[in-house]
């Protein structure tokens, strides 16, 4: 079974196997491959809010999975209160999670999130239902999610998916794409991807503008046809070809006409 995805208890089949040590000494090594201002363990340890969050989650999970709610759910508002992140303990989290600064995070109860997931401060994984029961998004392995962006609702975004800064992604995203935009629009960047050593393409800030290439494409077929027609630019029913704006689209305004109102009819 794939790394990270829920069984019938709600734990990630991987994680059966994997103790609470083990899963917090992996949370961070795998600081050191994704954050470059990174030193020392202790360092990491003592300073980093985001494993701060995570140790003190994988301690309430492990007593969510034996039927506690309470004092997990302390655990969880301990953590939200020292940190500004806050995850549900009965949210279930892979192997080598890491929340990169990390204020605003927020994880619900049945987010599934696989391994080597990486996301970046004010991140929603929210749902979208009153109703009990499966609410929250799933992310799979090598997720990487941008600073601001929501997930919302029960939705699939597949393995080595990007989410860009401040997106809003309602809609299940394919393995090994990029979604942009609000509502999130799957794109396909042009970008060479970068992966580190264990497999993660954290260039999440390299990635297309679909409303900008609209745009232009609009402006490009406005352009060919004034051509077809023998008109020129901004002026309605210019001839010449200095009536056309310089680059209208990219570099100036055109100017407005002026109304005198004072002197019309």
């Amino acid at each position: 079974m794939q790394a990270g995805v829920e069984t019938l208890d709600g734990i990630p089949e991987t994680d059966k196997a994997i103790s609470v040590m083990q899963h917090i000494r992996e949370d961070i090594a795998c600081v050191f491959q994704r954050d470059p201002a990174a030193r020392t363990r202790f360092e990491v340890i003592t300073t980093y809010p985001g494993i701060h969050a995570i140790v003190i989650y994988r301690l309430a999970n492990k007593l969510w999975q034996r039927g506690g709610r309470y004092f997990p759910r302390l655990l969880s508002y301990i953590a939200r209160v020292w940190t500004s992140i806050d995850i549900h303990p009965g949210a279930s989290i892979g192997q080598r999670f890491f929340i990169d600064h990390g204020t605003g995070v927020v994880i619900g109860e049945t987010a599934v999130v696989g391994n080597d997931v990486t996301l970046y401060h004010g991140v929603t994984l929210g749902g979208v239902s009153w109703n009990k029961g499966r609410r929250h998004p799933s992310l799979g392995d090598n997720v990487v999610v941008g600073a601001g962006a929501k997930i919302l609702g029960p939705i699939e975004i597949g393995k080595d998916a990007r989410v860009g800064a401040n997106s809003v992604v309602i809609a299940h995203v394919p393995a090994g794409k990029t979604v942009v935009g609000i509502p999130g629009k799957v794109v396909q960047s042009r970008q060479l991807k970068s992966k580190t050593n264990d497999g993660i393409d954290l260039n999440h800030h390299l990635i297309p503008d679909p409303v900008a290439e609209a745009v232009t494409c609009l402006l490009e077929r406005i352009r060919l046809l004034e051509q077809k027609v023998g008109t020129h630019g901004c002026i309605p029913g210019g001839e010449r070809a200095e009536d056309e704006c310089n680059h209208c689209d990219a570099v100036q305004v055109c100017e407005p006409i002026s109304f005198d109102y004072k002197n019309a009819g």
